[in-house]
């Protein structure tokens, strides 16, 4: 029995999420379907985590047991031939038993674009956030840096978030700017449910003067009503996982 991991690039804009549902399509089930199409084995995929609707990925990782013996680059070219053009294998590696790609993960990071305009895009209609207020980028970075460091982030998850652990560490968030696209790199020992969205959503509602509170403050208050809305999937990516 080989331990496989596979890193994995995908549009999620027509699939229900990562993880397998039953009347929706997932992309955990299509790669799985594939998998057995080649090794004749019904595996279950364990991925680094899972993506909601709409999300991107450009590093998801996901493990797998299997008794096939067929090659990594066989396997990784074969899986690719059977995937539809929005999903890519793009790494294949056995890995010792012991693996598994969501509890070995020693951290993530997440990037979530945002098109500050007033007018719309059509080609950044699906893969960013459409923000058609000015914002006060001074504030918005000075509240970006408020979110660095070990933190109770209860403020900023979904009531669905099925942990009580709420404490989490931002390592960094990176900022770029270019013309109309705000580029916001998020790298963190893990992510609760809806978190940078949540964040994202409050920054973009501080900056334009919606919500008059600080980062800070929103923290402090361990309150989901303090912070702003939860901003669209579309724009948010899985950039990379680190073991």
């Amino acid at each position: 029995m080989r331990n496989i991991k596979i890193t994995i690039e995908y549009d999620g804009f027509n699939y229900k999420g990562w993880q397998k549902q039953p009347t929706e399509i997932s992309i955990q089930e299509i790669i799985e379907d594939a998998i057995f199409k080649i090794t004749r084995d019904k595996v279950k995929l364990e991925a680094s985590g899972r993506t909601d609707k709409g999300v991107h990925a450009f590093g998801q990782t996901a493990s797998f047991f299997t008794n096939s013996d067929i090659v990594e680059f066989k396997l990784m070219r074969g899986l690719n031939s059977l995937l539809p053009e929005d999903i890519s294998i793009r790494k294949v590696e056995e890995v010792n038993n012991e693996f598994h790609a969501r509890y070995h993960a020693k951290g993530k990071s997440y990037k979530y674009i945002i098109y500050n305009s007033q007018v719309r895009s059509p080609i950044y209609r699906n893969n960013a956030y459409h923000v058609p207020y000015k914002l006060d980028m001074n504030k918005f970075r000075q509240n970006v840096n408020m979110l660095i460091g070990t933190h109770d982030f209860t403020s900023f998850t979904s009531i669905k978030e099925g942990t009580d652990n709420k404490i989490r560490t931002i390592y960094n968030i990176d900022i770029e700017q270019k013309d109309d696209i705000i580029e916001l790199t998020f790298k963190g020992s893990g992510f609760l449910y809806n978190m940078i969205r949540i964040i994202v959503g409050t920054l973009v509602d501080v900056a334009r003067g919606r919500i008059k509170s600080n980062i800070k403050e929103i923290i402090d208050a361990k309150n989901r009503k303090r912070a702003g809305i939860t901003a669209p999937s579309h724009a948010l990516y899985l950039m990379e996982v680190y073991y």
